[in-house]
């Protein structure tokens, strides 16, 4: 029977699809009903018994800071976040990762699945059934449950989301498989590492009922779910379009992040009565376009 050492909050990533809360603060430490979405899953993991928590930053590390002092958190720094991923990301904290959950730092779970004792069977990753498609990464099982493939997408299956995790063994054999060829996989997400070695790293499926994770991609999603932010994005730069265009935030939609050749986020477009306008951030005021991320 596996029990978890710590856990491991990847929060490295800018959440560009988030625009333009994103810009103006982390991704993770948005608040949700109340709640920072971060502040919530330490509490969440404290609540099973894990006291060892390491954050792994990047983005905006700074506005981590306080949560070493408020939970006793350790924070790792992932200086090269904006051209790397997840798996450089964790191996940055392969010396602390054992039995260990690993989790994303944007992630809203609606009851603790900490404490559901899942890893006693094992590594896992928590996953949901797609009605139709979905971005995130398909999974299917054989009879055992096990993951036998990945897919880029998923369409009337399952797909990940959520937290992961690992076991002692399987941490071993992830962090040998990055060490022959880290390199090569340095940009990569942790997923895809598991995705090509499935012979030599074996994870199970673990099924969550529709909607019990949360990820928020986008403000419109957060607003379905926290309908305080239909009035109140609590995004300086969205007031700015507000009062800019005489009109109420919620009249503001379709928010879709601008990015330039290195895939940087430089702004984002959005619709308001029917017309579709840009903000960049450089420039700091609304224009509008004739197509999307196109200005006049």
């Amino acid at each position: 029977m596996t029990r978890a050492d710590n856990a491991v909050i990847l929060a490295g990533g800018t959440g560009s699809r988030f625009a333009p809360l994103s810009y103006e603060k982390h991704k993770g430490l948005i608040e949700v009903k109340g709640e920072v979405m971060l502040e919530r899953q330490i509490r969440q993991l404290k609540a099973a018994g894990l006291d060892q928590i390491y954050i792994v930053t990047g983005y905006k590390k700074e506005q981590f800071y306080y949560l070493k002092g408020k939970y006793g958190v350790s924070l790792i720094n992932n200086p090269a976040y904006a051209r790397q991923n997840s798996a450089a990301s964790l191996w940055l904290a392969r010396n602390v990762i054992k039995n260990s959950f690993i989790c994303s730092a944007d992630n809203y779970f609606l009851t603790n699945p900490f404490r559901l004792g899942l890893e006693k069977a094992g590594s896992y990753y928590a996953g949901q059934y797609s009605q139709g498609e979905t971005a995130e990464w398909g999974i299917s099982t054989d009879q055992d449950g096990y993951i036998k493939q990945v897919t880029t997408f998923a369409k009337n299956s399952w797909y990940m989301l959520g937290h992961a995790f690992w076991s002692e063994d399987f941490s071993r054999k992830f962090f040998q498989i990055m060490a022959q060829k880290r390199e090569a996989i340095a940009g990569k997400f942790w997923e895809e590492i598991l995705a090509e070695n499935l012979g030599q790293l074996k994870m199970r499926l673990a099924r969550f009922p529709a909607g019990y994770i949360k990820e928020f991609d986008s403000l419109e999603e957060l607003r379905n779910f926290d309908h305080s932010y239909q009035k109140d994005s609590r995004s300086q730069i969205l007031k700015k379009c507000a009062q800019f265009l005489a009109t109420e935030e919620e009249r503001i939609d379709r928010i879709k992040p601008i990015k330039d050749r290195s895939n940087e986020a430089i702004g984002f477009h959005f619709r308001h009565d029917g017309r579709l306008y840009c903000y960049l951030y450089q420039l700091g005021r609304v224009i509008r376009c004739q197509r999307l991320g196109h200005p006049y």
